[in-house]
């Protein structure tokens, strides 16, 4: 069995971490705009504009994470789903399951 070099524990840290910052970036960038958009005059450019924003950094972010390896990438999208139950129990309103 191959033991694991430091640079890739390491790299596969950094793949967690990040995926979780884009996460939380994402689901909070998400619950925000929700927020705003629900009693904004024009909501339409609050979801299409947020959702635009979103997406066109978290898609080039996961590309860059992964650099041609899917590892990266899936390790990075276990810290994207991991965030998004963090951003769902802080945004949790009281008194609802």
């Amino acid at each position: 069995m191959r033991r694991k070099k430091m640079n890739e524990t390491f790299t596969t840290l950094m793949a967690l971490i990040a995926g979780i910052l884009l996460g939380i970036f994402f689901f909070g960038g998400l619950w925000w705009t929700t927020k705003k958009g629900l009693h904004s005059k024009s909501p339409a450019l609050w979801f299409m504009g947020s959702l635009l924003i979103r997406m066109g950094i978290t898609i080039p972010a996961f590309y860059f994470i992964s650099r041609n390896h899917w590892e990266s990438a899936l390790i990075c999208l276990v810290g994207f789903i991991v965030a998004r139950g963090i951003i769902m129990r802080f945004t949790q309103v009281p008194g609802t399951n």
